[in-house]
C-alpha cells in the first residue's frame, strides 16, 4: 500500500496527538505525594498531651517564614480531636447540673396591664429667624431686624418673611412669629450682639 504525502502529514499529526494525550494521561494518573503521618491525637480533658510532631508546628513571630512547608500541613490535617464523651446535641447525655432560680420569673396572682398613654405629637419645629433689634421710623411704626443665615429682614407686624411667617406682634425684647404652613406660633426673644 503506498502512501500519499496528503495521508502521511494526517498519519504525523495523528500519532503527535495520540503522544501528547499519552503524556497528559501519564502526568493525571501518577501518584508523587507523600504518605501522610500517623495522626496525632490531642486530648484536653486531663490536661495537655500532645505528640511531638504536633509540637514542631507551633511557631513564633521570630521564626516566621513565608515559604509553605508540607511537612507540617501533613500533622495538623492528621489531628483528632477527642473530647471528653458528652455529646452536647443528645438528650440522653450525662445530665447537668442547671441550678434553680432565686425567685420566679413570673410573679403569681393578676397580671395588671400598665396604661401608656399615647405619645402627643410631635413639637412643631423651630422658626429658624434670630431677633436682633427694632427700628421705629417717625410716624411711630415699629419694624423688627430679622436674620436668617446671611440674610437680614425689616418687617412690621402683618408682613410675611421668607413667604413663611407671619411676623404677629414686635415688642422691645421680644417678637411673635408665627409659621403659615403648620400654625405654629413662637416668641421669639431678642438677641444680643
Amino acid at each position: 500500500m503506498k502512501f500519499t504525502p496528503d495521508m502521511q502529514k494526517k498519519a504525523a499529526v495523528i500519532a503527535g496527538f495520540a503522544v501528547l494525550m499519552a503524556g497528559v494521561l501519564y502526568y493525571d494518573l501518577r501518584d508523587d505525594s507523600t504518605p501522610a503521618p500517623p495522626p496525632v491525637v490531642i486530648t484536653t480533658h486531663t490536661g495537655t498531651t500532645t505528640g511531638a510532631a504536633a509540637k514542631s508546628v507551633g511557631t513564633t513571630a521570630a521564626s516566621l517564614d513565608p515559604t509553605l512547608k508540607m511537612g507540617p500541613m501533613l500533622v495538623t490535617e492528621s489531628l483528632v480531636y477527642s473530647g471528653s464523651g458528652r455529646n452536647i446535641f443528645s438528650a440522653a447525655a450525662a445530665p447537668v447540673d442547671i441550678p434553680k432560680p432565686l425567685a420566679p420569673a413570673r410573679p403569681k396572682g393578676p397580671v395588671v396591664p400598665v396604661f401608656t398613654p399615647p405619645p402627643g405629637p410631635p413639637p412643631p419645629p423651630p422658626i429658624d429667624l434670630k431677633f436682633f433689634g427694632t427700628e421705629t421710623s417717625k410716624d411711630g411704626r415699629t419694624r423688627a431686624f430679622l436674620l436668617n443665615g446671611e440674610d437680614v429682614f425689616l418687617a412690621s407686624p402683618g408682613d410675611i418673611v421668607k413667604r413663611r411667617y407671619k411676623v404677629d406682634s414686635i415688642k422691645a425684647n421680644s417678637i411673635v412669629v408665627e409659621d403659615l404652613t403648620d400654625n405654629n406660633r413662637q416668641t421669639l426673644p431678642l438677641i444680643g450682639h
